[in-house]
């Protein structure tokens, strides 16, 4: 049996150097993630082992990493990245990431939602 569940993380914080802004690539500033995969948990459901499903640590540390290591102007060239680390699971039907920046303006939080499926 293959059924498809999402997991989420949401509210994950980030520290970087991206924007396309004067100044914003010079110093880390916050960045706000939410995570949705579409995953393949049919195996999951009936061993009830971990390795049958994707590891909330192991991805929420891969986005952290990615965040904090990488550079780009967009946040959509971020969310890009994210995605196509995130799906090299072959489990992963589907996966939505939205990056905001919490920081940038007053008043308002700006933020972008990028989707990748297979």
């Amino acid at each position: 049996m293959s059924d498809a569940y999402t997991i989420a993380i949401r509210d994950i914080r980030a520290l970087g150097k991206h924007g396309a802004l004067p100044g914003e690539r010079d110093r880390e500033q916050p960045f706000d993630l939410d995570v949705e995969l579409d995953v393949d948990l049919g195996r999951a459901r009936v061993s009830d082992d971990l390795a049958d499903t994707v590891d909330y640590g192991t991805l929420h540390a891969r986005i952290v990493q990615l965040v904090a290591e990488r550079s780009f102007a967009l946040l959509e060239r971020l969310g890009d990245e994210i995605l196509a680390d995130v799906m090299r699971d072959r489990r992963i039907r589907r996966a939505r990431v939205t990056i905001a920046k919490p920081k940038l303006m007053e008043g308002a939080t700006p933020s972008v939602r990028i989707t990748a499926e297979r």
